[in-house]
């Protein structure tokens, strides 16, 4: 694959699209990265005018005209199921790609998407935040030392609650995105850490819906509340994913080795202590070695810089990430390979949950012939694609097509109206 054009030396020029989540991208894009930015892009004209005037950048609401400006790069902070479509386009217009948390809607999407990076020869990248907190930063460090040998067994955690109120109100309208999204496909935050760490790679998914509606029977919610996902790596190891509104925030991440293990401890929130944990069996211990050990760890540079940004770090890490590879024209770690296979995790885990938990293979997404049967494949739950040439449809939840109760619609109008959005 070609890598991307070096700009080694120059301040790189980057777009933000999105003016809610992308905001945080946009404040981290400055000269302590490389970075500058230059324009934003949203729908929401009233708020893009408020922030590009904050910001003192060009604002446009035409995608189409906002990639015509002079800029280097696009960071894609969007509606999680429209990324695909928005890279492909930056791509052929020249622009390296950031994307946030999902890099595709569909299996087809990811197949596109993999080609557009190919051809383009430029920078893509998954804006995937949890790898770089300081605590799977350093759990990466000590697994590449082979103190714990190689991974054996793994678990991620996102499980990300919220009171009802607050759920509506980063939901704006029945056919909001996160009103449809199946419990499996925001997976990338429990996953992407343990293949951060480990280096391997998933090949073969399964995956089992929760199919209890009391978290959401306030919300307008369509999907299932919580998932367990089983990913077979390729060196032979299983992961154990779990997510994902489930009431007990959880943000954890546990590796075994054939010569022990390690983990972040557990605690309150997303973060909790942040302490790692790397602990071996007594009769299995090299000279020198530590039975068991807790310390709270930093982040090996930077860490000043990221413990000001958001997401325990990660939106410096992802930003300075971004702007070394467009400098070296090295394609990331998180790049378009990695990004579509774990995005499609979450799309073949809800397949497989569909039929109670049968194992469905993870194509190569490295390999033409591998994925190349999957280019038509693009079901998708989300009400935009709907009717879609080329698209079909998947149900929201292993329960069939579900409505809204009577609770949560009155509910929703209410919060609704309150923030001032008018759509139904």
């Amino acid at each position: 694959m070609a890598v991307g054009r070096k700009t080694r030396g120059k301040t790189i020029r980057v777009g933000v699209v999105g003016v809610g989540r992308g905001q945080s991208f946009a404040s981290s894009a400055t000269d302590l990265v490389g970075m500058k930015l230059v324009a934003l892009c949203d729908l929401w004209e009233e708020r893009l005018l408020e922030v590009g005037k904050r910001y003192g950048v060009a604002t446009y609401a035409d995608y189409d005209r906002f990639l015509e400006h002079d800029m280097d790069a696009v960071i894609l902070a969007n509606y999680f199921h429209e990324h695909a479509p928005f890279a492909i386009k930056a791509l052929s217009a020249g622009k390296h790609v950031m994307s946030e948390c999902i890099c595709n809607a569909t299996l087809g999407e990811g197949v596109a998407l993999c080609r557009a990076v190919e051809k383009s020869g430029l920078i893509y990248m998954l804006a995937e935040n949890y790898p770089y907190t300081a605590f799977n930063m350093e759990m990466r460090r000590v697994y590449q030392t082979g103190e714990i040998g190689q991974v054996t067994y793994a678990e991620g955690e996102y499980n990300h609650p919220m009171a009802p109120e607050d759920r509506l109100r980063i939901a704006p309208g029945m056919n909001h995105w996160r009103n449809w999204i199946p419990s499996t496909y925001y997976c990338t935050h429990a996953l992407a850490p343990l293949v951060f760490i480990a280096d391997t790679m998933p090949v073969m998914v399964n995956g089992l819906s929760i199919a209890r509606r009391e978290p959401d029977k306030r919300t307008v919610r369509r999907g299932d509340p919580g998932s367990v996902i089983l990913c077979r790596m390729d060196n032979g190891s299983v992961f154990r994913i779990f997510g994902l509104t489930l009431p007990g925030h959880s943000n954890w991440y546990r590796v075994h080795g054939d010569r022990g293990a390690m983990e972040v401890t557990r605690g309150p929130g997303y973060y909790g202590p942040g302490q790692v944990r790397v602990w071996h069996e007594e009769w299995d211990m090299k000279p020198g070695e530590i039975r068991d050990r807790t310390y709270l760890p930093d982040w090996p540079v930077h860490a000043d810089l990221a413990r000001k940004a958001g997401h325990g770090g990660g939106d410096f890490w992802t930003n300075y990430e971004f702007a070394n590879a467009i400098r070296t024209g090295t394609q990331p770690f998180l790049d378009v390979y990695r990004g579509v296979a774990m995005s499609s995790v979450g799309i073949l885990a809800w397949k497989s949950a569909l039929k109670d938990g049968v194992p469905l293979e993870v194509p190569d997404f490295r390999n033409e012939r591998s994925r190349a049967k999957y280019a038509k494949d693009n079901a998708s739950p989300f009400p935009s694609h709907a009717g879609k040439k080329g698209y079909t449809r998947l149900p929201a939840s292993i329960l069939g097509e579900l409505k809204p109760t009577k609770e949560g619609l009155a509910l929703a109008r209410r919060v609704w109206k309150e923030i001032g959005y008018k759509g139904e």
